[in-house]
């Protein structure tokens, strides 16, 4: 099978489900054009994706190429009990009381078993039901009940979702099952650990300490106690995803936006992979084809300057999978064409940092811009000189050399990246001759073009970037 080279910076992360969990489909689903695959902890067995996990690896196998492995936790999940009918009408207007009693709910009550909440209400709070549709207001609170009034009513069934927009609630990201499922999935090489739910830097800090550096933490920003807390947040984690789906329901939708292009902006100042997620091209789990407002919104995102665009149930349980990322790599490619495309990113370019590893990259992409360079080649032992060159948003492709697997994969996230594991240089006339080898190999450059390299002396120490050369091939 020939060497896959993707012709866009942009990259996508696609889940796999029910409707992609064959060796023949996942094959499909890179060459369509995902770069990381999104194992979704809160479906499916151990064993199942344990198998998803060996069928990647096969697929990398084959085709040469890292490919990056995203498990995403659940986290806390916050519902309603159950109720004697399996479900009840809740009337605009009426008083329900939430209690923490086990017994089947009707049109006046349901367990909330969760005293957390309780606790945590305040009078004249909202509580949203089932992803929002339904909204109640807290009228009175005792320590084992609240009784709300129904401000907006519908229908309520068994074990529905509770958000609770107003309250910092004093409850981990991470549960027992969450635990477990990292307890199993972290010896078997993944490569991201999407953490849900998180409100606090505390959150991400605590799953990293689990982690041990066996994956890096992508912190899921879909609670608007996350977007306080931003900063904060943002120093601790290792990417981030915005996971509009939650963000929607606890925040009015209008504001939704506006936060995805304040959470991209602080991402990208921080130099942090962001990945853009959640009803991308939601249609397509049904049809086809994607509506114009999908389209429009995936590109959006990629005009921003995202890292990557997920799929979520188009990939892992829709009729058309394998459509839906190539839908998604052909909207990147056309927008990537575009001349606004280019022109946003230098005009958003962050300023780079007061350090040397910082200068160096900004420096590289400079250079590579004033001679036309046909790529920059980042020799990274940890990632984050290729993270850094990336951030500066090149107009030449960006190739991660590394000697580390682990590393390789992790940059199939990374905007621009195209990482290559290779031997160890110790010297700078070797790195150069690294790079200018795989450059060609990888059909990037062929003779007289130049490259630009980045590189940290002494060799093997993560964290110098602090060499430029520019070679010709």
């Amino acid at each position: 099978m020939e060497r896959l080279r993707r012709h866009r910076r942009t990259k996508v992360i696609a889940t796999l489900g029910p409707a992609s969990s064959t060796p023949e489909m996942i094959l499909q689903l890179f060459q369509a054009g995902a770069d990381v695959f999104r194992l979704n902890f809160s479906h499916g067995a151990h064993a199942d994706h344990a198998q998803r996990i060996e069928m990647i690896r096969a697929v990398e196998k084959r085709t040469g190429r890292p490919i990056g492995i995203l498990a995403d936790v659940q986290g806390p999940k916050l519902r309603v009990g159950s109720f004697q009918s399996g479900r009840v009408q809740l009337q605009t207007g009426a008083q329900f009381t939430l209690d923490m009693n086990r017994a089947p709910g009707d049109t006046r009550r349901v367990c909330l078993p969760h005293p957390e909440i309780i606790a945590a209400a305040e009078i004249g709070a909202t509580l949203l039901l089932d992803d929002g549709k339904l909204r109640l207001k807290v009228l009175r609170k005792r320590d084992d009940h609240l009784l709300t009034e129904v401000v907006v009513g519908g229908v309520l069934s068994d074990r529905k979702g509770v958000n609770v927009p107003d309250v910092v609630l004093p409850i981990p990201a991470l549960t027992e099952k969450d635990r477990a499922d990292l307890d199993f999935a972290l010896p078997l090489g993944i490569d991201y650990i999407g953490l849900s739910f998180v409100q606090r830097p505390e959150d991400v800090i605590e799953a990293k300490r689990i982690a041990a550096g066996r994956a890096l933490v992508m912190a899921k920003l879909e609670k608007p106690q996350a977007l306080d807390n931003l900063d904060g947040i943002m120093a601790e984690a290792q990417a981030v995803m915005v996971a509009r789906g939650d963000l929607g329901v606890e925040l009015p939708p209008e504001e939704v936006p506006i936060a995805q292009k304040r959470i991209i902006r602080a991402a990208q100042q921080r130099g942090l992979p962001v990945v853009v997620a959640t009803q991308m091209l939601e249609s397509m789990i049904t049809a086809p084809a994607p509506t114009r407002a999908e389209a429009s919104d995936v590109a959006t995102a990629v005009f921003d300057g995202a890292d990557a665009v997920m799929l979520s149930a188009e990939s892992a349980a829709g009729q058309f999978p394998r459509e839906a990322v190539n839908m998604m790599d052909r909207i990147i490619a056309r927008v990537e064409r575009d001349e606004d495309w280019r022109g946003g990113l230098d005009a958003k370019r962050p300023q780079p940092e007061k350090n040397s590893a910082d200068a160096i990259a900004a420096a590289a992409v400079q250079v590579a811009h004033t001679i036309n360079a046909k790529a920059i080649v980042a020799l990274t032992e940890s990632g984050s000189t290729a993270l850094r060159v990336a951030r500066e948003k090149p107009d030449c492709p960006v190739i991660g050399l590394t000697v580390n697997e682990a590393v390789s994969r992790r940059l199939a996230a990374v905007w621009g990246v195209h990482a290559v594991r290779a031997e160890a240089a110790h010297s700078m006339t070797q790195a150069v001759e690294h790079a200018q080898k795989i450059a060609r190999v990888e059909g990037f450059a062929s003779k007289g073009d130049e490259i630009v390299v980045v590189a940290g002396v002494p060799f093997g120490q993560a964290g110098t970037t602090n060499a430029l050369r520019v070679a010709k091939l």
